[in-house]
């Protein structure tokens, strides 16, 4: 920022800065000794101790701050909560310049005796103050008034979320429920992984950088390596690597981590996002959805402490066992077509009566043109947690064939509030049917869909040495957080979303 766009409380804190240069205080610190948080620090103090109560060492940021003549209070912010601050030239000494020289936001370290006021707030009373970080740019705080009716109301702040995507800094300095969002997706990914190392899942890390992206129907990112001069791509998904391990022996395998795909956004699709992906040998697509049951009902319970939560208008349910709708039959009791048998030609004059151009309709077909059936017809009823099961063969390349009905495949996807949350399949370990799929894939691709998926002779080779049956599960970490907080936006729960420039 230059001088001529700072505001005028800029320029004043910045002669504050000087200030503090010119009296040789450093103001921004090295370190601090803290020996007490903020909540530890109340936890201590008892009635009892009267004006002696312990000496405490605490640290971090200015949240409030009143200067009266020769005193001043404040309140400390830290991790977890806030405790006040006292004042007095007469204990500070030469400390006091110091103190006539902080502002809200600022970070600080201060020494000194707990007591209570008279008003009942357990207080430090501050006989020592280290400047750690001089805030030169006010935070959006905005300012809190409480209502007739004891509501308390915020004006002005930092309201634009746009704004608070981009600031994630300043929204979480300002916002204490979002940095509590960001705790409970900590505890949730720390769970998930408890729940698979119990069942003797082995967390691996595969490659982002690939030479040939797979594992999913998207677009990839492009980029360039200089000293082996060839294309890379970033992932679009862990599950080929992954099985590749089960070919090599590691019978249950884990990872949580990034994919990227190179397509639009929206409040449920952000270009970098979360996986987890499992595969379990010897174990198919029924084993994994019951996996699945049991993993996403005991995360809601261990972060919700319930298994029922009202999202929107919804009550959602998550105790096991969850319904179970046919792929094919669901968009037939809706629709009124076999997507099995229909002609591409019905389905299109299907998908036009729902509002789909004949333009835009006339460009699908084949698997694309059964998952549009899906998606105007059954998935915006899918509200509670349900397994939608045996997807029609062209829509998954990568599953075994059902071994029912050869039309289809042994696949689930698991939906909440009409959103997929996981998708899973009886994994395909038959090379030569592998290798006419990814075929398949190739014609489409070079028919117009540049998100069918690539052949990938490696993959092939890597059944042929002999993989055993297994089921895998991909489950989407950010959208399940989501309905764990209640947030109506893929941005709302990851740190630091895709924008466009300022």
């Amino acid at each position: 920022m230059t001088e001529e766009n700072r505001s005028v409380v800029e320029e004043a804190r910045r002669a504050k800065l000087d200030e503090l240069r010119a009296a040789g205080i450093e103001p921004f610190g090295y370190s601090f000794k803290r020996t007490f948080t903020a909540a530890s620090a109340m936890a201590a103090y008892d009635d009892a101790m009267g004006d002696e109560g312990p000496e405490v060492a605490a640290a971090g940021r200015l949240v409030s701050y009143r200067r009266q003549g020769k005193t001043a209070f404040a309140h400390l912010e830290d991790v977890s909560g806030r405790l006040q601050l006292y004042f007095r030239q007469d204990a500070l000494g030469a400390g006091w310049g110091l103190v006539q020289l902080l502002d809200l936001d600022d970070h600080v370290g201060v020494h000194g005796k707990l007591f209570r006021t008279r008003t009942g707030e357990i207080t430090v009373r501050v006989t020592g103050v280290e400047l750690l970080a001089k805030s030169l740019r006010p935070l959006p705080r905005g300012k809190t008034q409480v209502t007739d009716a004891g509501e308390t109301v915020t004006f002005g702040g930092l309201a634009d979320s746009e704004v608070r995507y981009r600031q994630r800094y300043a929204d979480l300095a300002v916002h204490s429920e979002v940095r509590e969002v960001f705790r409970l997706r900590a505890r949730a990914v720390s769970w998930l992984r408890r729940f698979l190392d119990e069942r003797a899942f082995l967390e691996v890390e595969t490659p982002i950088l690939q030479p040939l992206y797979g594992g999913a129907a998207a677009r990839p990112f492009v980029t360039h390596h200089n000293a082996l001069d060839m294309p890379l791509y970033l992932r679009i998904a862990d599950e080929l690597y992954l099985k590749r391990l089960l070919v090599g022996g590691l019978e249950r395998v884990y990872e949580i981590g990034h994919d990227f795909r190179n397509e639009g956004m929206d409040r449920t699709h952000n270009p970098e996002f979360t996986m987890l992906e499992c595969y379990q040998a010897y174990a198919d697509y029924r084993d994994m959805m019951d996996l699945t049951e049991a993993m996403v009902s005991g995360l809601v319970e261990h972060c919700c402490g319930t298994l029922r939560l009202e999202r929107d208008d919804d009550v959602l349910d998550f105790a096991p066992p969850w319904p179970r709708v046919s792929f094919v039959e669901g968009v037939r009791l809706r629709s009124g077509l076999d997507v099995c048998e229909a002609t591409d030609a019905e389905m299109r004059e299907r998908l036009v009566r729902t509002g789909v151009t004949t333009e835009e309709a006339a460009t699908f077909s084949g698997g694309k043109l059964q998952d549009e059936m899906f998606q105007a017809f059954l998935e915006p009823h899918l509200v509670q947690p349900t397994f939608v099961v045996d997807y029609p063969l062209a829509l998954s390349p990568l599953a075994k064939p059902h071994r029912a009905d050869p039309r289809l495949t042994e696949r689930f996807e698991l939906f909440v509030q009409g959103r997929e949350i996981a998708n899973a399949f009886s994994e395909l370990n038959d090379p030569d049917d592998q290798r006419r799929r990814f075929e398949d894939q190739a014609q489409q691709r070079a028919d117009g869909d540049d998100e069918a998926q690539p052949y990938d002779a490696d993959y092939i080779r890597a059944l042929e040495y002999g993989m055993p049956p297994a089921g895998g599960m991909g489950l989407g970490v950010d959208r399940l957080l989501m309905v764990l907080t209640g947030l109506p936006s893929i941005r709302d729960v990851i740190l630091f979303p895709a924008m466009r420039p300022e």
